[in-house]
């Protein structure tokens, strides 16, 4: 796992953005998993100006969202799929129909989505380069605190902490859904590649639990250990309980300086 740490959100999402265009550059159809909330926001904004500029192509991209809430028609302006539509997919060159989530259409059985979704990223060659946030109890997805470390894409309860979390998405007197569908914390760890953003204090626990704490299902984000290519990406407040963060810095320069020398390496780039 390698941790870097930045100044401020922006220059996180610069650095995150820098990673996926020159991934592109080596592999233009690739497959992203991409992920929700206020966190990849910044990224898809910086991702939309340099597509904007001319300087990244999506139009060979597949992408897989991790999740999607329960009983919400893929319409309706709270739903992950407008979110990605609004602060994505509308402004770059992203075939949309090629851009999937994991939503359950009014009358589906959403026992069987998560079966469908998995064939469904099986079927594209699986993803290349999975995108994720973390939340404050360390849940990665919708696979909350007490989450199979094996688990694939189904149906999950959302945790009072993370309705909560997410209220201030929701207008008074919107219906917040309690339900949602994820992938499985073992379909992210199938990703050839995990890059990791979290920005804020308010993540600071959440990111010493996942970096330096014991693998546990108590934190869903610490199986990213076991995962052989990492990247965690934070800002300052976000890293201020980070226990070895002289070493973390140490081998961010030391990586940067071998990246530099011999470029970037993808899985099957």
């Amino acid at each position: 796992m390698e941790v870097v740490i930045f100044r401020d959100e922006e220059q996180v999402a610069e650095r995150a953005a820098d990673l996926l265009v020159r991934m592109l550059s080596v592999k233009p159809r690739a497959v992203f998993g991409l992920a929700t909330g206020s966190t990849p926001i910044v990224l898809y904004r910086q991702l939309i100006e340099r597509n904007r500029k001319g300087e990244v192509s999506f139009s060979g991209v597949t992408s897989f969202n991790l999740d999607e809430y329960l009983g919400i028609a893929p319409g309706d302006p709270q739903s992950y799929r407008s979110f990605m539509d609004r602060e994505f997919f509308d402004h770059v060159d992203i075939d949309k129909a090629r851009t999937h989530l994991p939503s359950c259409e009014p009358g589906d059985n959403p026992q069987l989505v998560g079966p469908r979704y998995e064939a469904m990223i099986r079927k594209a060659g699986g993803i290349d380069l999975q995108i994720l946030g973390i939340g404050q109890n360390g849940h990665i997805g919708f696979n909350e605190p007490s989450s199979s470390l094996v688990s694939r894409t189904r149906v999950k309860t959302l945790t009072p902490r993370t309705m909560q979390d997410n209220s201030r998405l929701f207008d008074p007197g919107e219906i917040q859904p309690r339900l949602a569908i994820t992938m499985g914390i073992g379909t992210i760890m199938d990703a050839r590649s995990i890059l990791l953003l979290a920005t804020g204090e308010r993540k600071a626990g959440a990111v010493a639990a996942m970096v330096e704490g014991a693998v546990s299902a108590m934190c869903p984000a610490s199986i990213l250990q076991m995962h052989e290519r990492v990247t965690v990406l934070i800002d300052e407040p976000a890293a201020s309980k980070l226990k070895n963060r002289e070493y973390y810095e140490r081998a961010a320069r030391e990586n940067r300086a071998l990246k530099e020398r011999f470029g970037e390496f993808y899985a099957d780039g």
